[in-house]
C-alpha cells in the first residue's frame, strides 16, 4: 500500500479539515512501522504501515498522556486520532511536533549528559507503575522472528536474555 502525502492530505481533508491545509513533508526516517509525516510547523502524523501495528495507535493514544507526566524528556503527545477511510484500512495519529535530530555518536555534543539524560528516562520510565497497562507485543530484541520460527520461546537460547552477553546480563 502506497503511503504518500497525498493520502495524508485525503485523510485529513475527510477527517480533520483544519489541518488538510498546512504543508504534509515525508519524514526521512520515519521508521519500518510506520510513515511519518510532518505537518506544518507543530504537527506530525503517523500511520501504521503494516496491520500488526495498528493496535499501536490505541496503546500511544492511550498511554502517552499518561506517561509524560513521570518522564524528565519529552515525548509524543497525542493531538487527534484518525480512523480508516480513503483507502487507508487502519486508525492512525496526529502528534505535536517534537523538534530534534537522529542520535548519532558524532551527532553528539556532550556524549556523557546524553548518557546520563537517556538513564534518567528508563529510570524514570521503569518507576511507572505498569499496572493496567498493555501487554509486550513484538517489542523484543533483533532476531524475534527466528525464535518464533525456530520452534523455542526463549531469547536466551539465542544469545539474549537476562543471562546472556549479548544483553549484558549477570549469570
Amino acid at each position: 500500500m502506497l503511503i504518500d502525502a497525498d493520502l495524508v492530505r485525503r485523510l485529513l481533508a475527510a477527517q480533520f479539515p483544519q489541518w488538510a491545509r498546512l504543508p504534509i513533508t515525508p519524514v526521512p526516517a520515519s521508521g519500518m512501522d510506520n510513515a511519518t509525516f510532518r505537518l506544518g510547523e507543530e504537527l506530525s502524523v503517523r500511520l501504521p504501515r503494516y496491520p500488526h501495528w495498528a493496535g499501536q495507535v490505541e496503546r500511544e493514544q492511550t498511554w502517552l498522556p499518561r506517561l509524560a507526566p513521570h518522564l524528565p524528556l519529552p515525548v509524543s503527545e497525542p493531538v487527534a486520532k484518525g480512523e480508516p477511510g480513503e483507502g487507508y484500512p487502519y486508525p492512525w495519529s496526529v502528534y505535536r511536533w517534537l523538534d530534534g535530530e537522529t542520535a548519532t555518536p558524532e551527532g553528539l555534543a556532550d556524549p556523557r549528559r546524553t548518557a546520563l539524560e537517556l538513564a534518567a528516562f528508563l529510570a524514570a520510565l521503569q518507576a511507572i507503575d505498569p499496572t493496567g497497562g498493555p501487554l509486550p507485543s513484538r517489542a523484543t530484541p533483533f532476531g524475534a522472528c527466528r525464535w518464533a520460527t525456530s520452534g523455542t520461546r526463549s531469547p536466551a537460547r539465542h544469545g539474549y536474555g537476562p543471562r546472556s552477553r549479548r544483553s549484558n546480563g549477570r549469570a
